[in-house]
């Protein structure tokens, strides 16, 4: 029954007419528009709903800025089955992660709106990825917006290992009171086309963010980040770290942006970026942004691009490794991180079928 109806719901996302979602994943300062890093435009199915039942998050969530920007936020909310709203009480530590399990194989839509009271914790997880990679074209999505209320402390952790052909887009907002804490984990493992558009708001004093990317593309996927710190209380505090391996004819963009406003004083911001390139028609952009209207603040950013130096492969020719294998090596490092810091089984089992992972066994070494 359940493949019956992932079956219905690949021909209905096949059958769906078609629109445009223009300056998707825009970055608050505008450069560098000869290059075209500003933004993407996207391609994506309209089912009609017509007839439907849809529950709508609390009104809210309506404030919460999301990465995407509000075209996807609205086509989003046009095209899940339905939103799911989930609530953390006050004072309270919740065990169990919040899962959002999104099949990009049947172009799953997914709508989730979480509130974690004063002083609450929680894990929220988003894993999106088909069963088979290299299984039907289609496009899916989640959309996730947070609330995290003084002193409340959130642990996202992000995982999406979609197929050569399919298409994902990723839209998050998070907003922070005071003294709230936010920790990020991003593993972007693969897709025909990805987009990511994350946005944090740091409007309680003393609140911070810490945010860890990596990610790998690989063949002529096509991988577009768009991340925007907002810190607007004062002595908040951000870190950003990306760290990713590019392949093949792969092309990613990276807009990352910290705007320390108006009245944040004492607020610090960070932003770096390492990128191992292992092809030649690699296209690399990366957009590192720090927007400041406030004087005593405190904002950093830098880009390292580049291959695997001489002196490394040298040192692993003498261990009986070619090149090849050698930056196969750099590859799998990333997809054994996912596996070891996934907290779910859902993420776990998703990062388990990557061919980087599996191949290498395949070959007699032991997992």
């Amino acid at each position: 029954m359940a493949e019956k109806n992932v079956a219905l719901a690949a021909d209905a996302a096949c059958a769906a007419p078609e629109i445009t979602l223009e300056r998707v994943n825009v970055a608050p300062a505008q450069t560098w528009n000869r290059l075209r890093t500003n933004d993407i435009t996207l391609t994506v199915p309209a089912r009609g709903r017509k007839g439907d039942v849809y529950f709508a998050l609390p009104r809210l969530f309506e404030g919460v800025e999301c990465g995407m920007g509000r075209e996807v936020t609205d086509w989003v909310e046009s095209q899940a089955v339905d939103a799911r709203y989930v609530e953390v009480p006050r004072g309270t530590r919740r065990e169990e992660p919040i899962v959002v399990c999104v099949d990009a194989g049947a172009g799953d839509v997914a709508d989730t709106g979480v509130m974690v009271r004063e002083g609450a914790e929680a894990t929220i997880v988003v894993a999106a990825g088909a069963d088979e990679k290299d299984g039907e074209a289609g496009t899916s999505a989640s959309l996730l917006r947070v609330i995290a209320e003084a002193g409340a402390h959130v642990h996202l952790h992000e995982y999406v290992a979609a197929g050569a052909d399919q298409q994902h887009l990723e839209s998050v907002g998070i907003t922070c009171g005071r003294d709230a804490r936010v920790d990020v984990h991003q593993y972007l493992l693969g897709g025909g086309t990805v987009a990511l558009g994350f946005a944090c708001d740091l409007a309680g004093d003393r609140a911070r963010i810490d945010l860890g990317c990596r990610y790998h593309a690989g063949g002529a996927e096509v991988l577009d980040i768009n991340e925007v710190v907002r810190q607007h209380g004062r002595n908040t505090r951000s870190e950003l770290a990306y760290n990713g391996v590019l392949e093949d004819a792969a092309k990613k963009s990276l807009r990352t942006t910290i705007d320390l406003v108006h009245g944040a004083k004492g607020a610090q911001g960070n932003e770096a970026e390492t990128v191992l390139v292992l092809g030649d028609d690699v296209v690399n952009k990366t957009l590192p942004t720090i927007l400041c209207d406030e004087d005593d603040v405190a904002g950093n950013h830098g880009a390292t691009i580049g291959s695997v130096s001489p002196e490394q492969l040298a040192f692993l020719a003498s261990r009986g490794l070619s090149r090849e294998d050698a930056e196969a090596l750099f590859v799998r490092a990333l997809y054994e991180d996912a596996l070891m810091h996934a907290p779910c089984d859902e993420a776990r089992l998703l990062i388990g079928d990557s061919p980087q992972l599996t191949e290498t066994f395949d070959e007699g070494e032991e997992a």
